[in-house]
């Protein structure tokens, strides 16, 4: 169905029939939304009306626009002065008032994902990362360590999803004594749509048992409506609060950057900015990241989706796009409520298909909160150094951040002095590994990696107490064998395959 009304929609003088076509979907979809509404128990109306009409606003545009590319012609380099390096933000040094500047900051975190790709069940957050500490551990350590060093009072504020926001308040009493005020407020709940019909798939409100699988969190592209709609952002406005420093809750890098705030409410030129984005040097690990570059006079944040087929090659070039985006946001809160008010913050559609467990397939309809970058005024990107990009994404990543590489101290991890250089080994951990607690049974304790520049292990393979890994090492498990590394053992540049396993005697 979607093909051929693609295929109709691209035929020239067909704009009368497209038109037609594209109320009638939009009717069919207002009537579906109408009878979920009526499902709404009174105390979720208001609640659910609000979500209803954004996603209604969220599915017209998806039919007026004509996909997601961008005009590849008009792609240019972002100018020189739009992309700052960090060092020179920290050269310019900090003021004696910090604390007064850091009253003016509220840390937000984006936390409405899940643990599943990590095989885990509820929030990712919730995950342990280090010493026993979760990624919410870690983050309420930070910003108590700030609070406590320089006397100042910086909210947390967490973006929940329905899927993390039960599971994240249970735990958030354990901080009721931490010296950090904690916040939470919801992102959108959205219907997902049927692929071939484009009407949600949802039958009534309810997102329990068989309902869960028919509604999504729009991506973090929400953050601005429903931290607008939640009445949070005009409380902290009115506590004299200037701007959120927005990252992702599993990005252990994202700390508050003294330096980086500092230029934000001083600026050298006088002219503040509404929007920092952090980026950073692409590695070949990075090519699907998205870039800044200068379109139609703005700084744009492009996407891998949005990209012509075409040039989907020329886009990963680490030599024409030299940096991504990592997601690594500052942003004013006054221009956050300026524009919400005027319904001014354009965001690209991402269309994320999804194939459901009954083999159903479903579109969700998202965006980036990157991708607003467009609508402020005075954007900047700056060049932060590699370690304010350090997401845990997979249990591979997660063996990199347990380990002697880095040392944690006030929820902060910095990479270890005794690693001769300053990147971090590429480890590859197999599909036995994917989940977390299986790959916390394949290690007895973590190993010394500090020597380390890259690790694949694939199959049956298990580690023992205090190994150490240095140079390349490739671990090997055929179908069927199963490699037990002793413990002590020291592997540096070497492969091991085959079958290995150590009897106790």
């Amino acid at each position: 169905f979607i093909q051929d009304f693609s295929k109709a929609m691209s035929q020239a003088g067909t704009s009368q029939f497209q038109e037609v076509i594209r109320q009638e979907l939009e009717y069919s979809m207002k009537v579906e939304l109408d009878k979920i509404l009526a499902t709404a128990p009174s105390n979720e109306l208001e609640h659910t009306k609000k979500d209803l009409e954004g996603f209604k606003k969220l599915f017209h545009r998806f039919l007026q626009e004509k996909g997601p590319s961008v005009d590849w012609g008009k792609i240019q380099r972002p100018p020189e002065d739009s992309i700052q390096p960090y060092e020179k933000i920290k050269a310019r040094g900090l003021p004696d008032n910090i604390a007064s500047v850091l009253n003016k900051l509220v840390v937000v975190k984006l936390n409405g994902g899940l643990g599943t790709s990590m095989g885990c069940k509820g929030p990712k957050s919730l995950i342990g990362v280090r010493n026993e500490n979760t990624f919410l551990d870690l983050t309420v350590q930070q910003i108590e360590h700030l609070n406590k060093s320089y006397n100042t009072d910086v909210p947390l504020v967490l973006m929940n999803s329905f899927n993390t926001d039960d599971d994240t308040k249970k735990i958030l009493q354990k901080y009721s004594h931490s010296r950090v005020k904690i916040y939470t407020f919801n992102q959108s709940r959205y219907p997902r749509i049927n692929k071939e019909t484009l009407l949600p798939i949802a039958k009534d409100v309810s997102y329990s048992g068989e309902n869960t699988e028919c509604w999504y969190p729009p991506g973090h592209g929400d953050i601005y409506a429903s931290f607008y709609n939640s009445g949070l952002l005009d409380n902290l406005i009115a506590e004299g609060k200037e701007y959120i420093f927005v990252s992702n809750i599993d990005n252990l890098g994202a700390t508050v950057d003294l330096y980086i705030l500092n230029h934000l409410m001083n600026p050298p030129n006088g002219k503040r900015c509404e929007f920092v984005m952090e980026v950073t040097n692409k590695t070949r690990a990075d090519v699907k990241g998205g870039t800044l570059t200068q379109y139609e006079n703005k700084l744009r944040l492009v996407e891998i989706a949005q990209v012509p087929k075409a040039h989907v090659d020329e886009f990963k070039s680490v030599s024409k796009f030299k940096i991504f985006n990592t997601n690594n946001l500052w942003i004013a809160l006054s221009a956050i409520k300026r524009l919400q008010e005027k319904n001014a913050i354009d965001m690209e559609i991402i269309v994320n298909p999804k194939t459901l467990d009954g083999g159903l397939n479903v579109i969700q309809l998202e965006t980036a909160v990157g991708a607003a970058i467009k609508s402020f005024e005075n954007s900047l990107g700056i060049n932060v150094p590699r370690s304010r990009f350090l997401p845990v994404k997979t249990t591979s990543d997660l063996l990199l951040v347990m380990s002697n590489l880095y040392s944690l101290n006030a929820g902060s991890l910095t990479m270890s002095e005794k690693r001769e250089f300053p990147t971090v080994p590429l480890v590859k951990l197999g599909s036995s590994f994917t989940k977390v607690q299986d790959y916390l049974r394949r290690f007895e304790s973590i190993p010394d990696m500090l020597e380390l520049d890259h690790l694949t292990v694939s199959g049956d393979v298990t580690f023992g107490k205090n190994v150490s890994l240095k140079g390349t090492v490739i671990i090997i498990a055929n179908h069927g064998d199963r490699i037990d590394i002793p413990a002590g053992a020291l592997l540096e540049n070497k492969i091991v395959s085959g079958n290995l396993r150590i009897l106790d005697h």
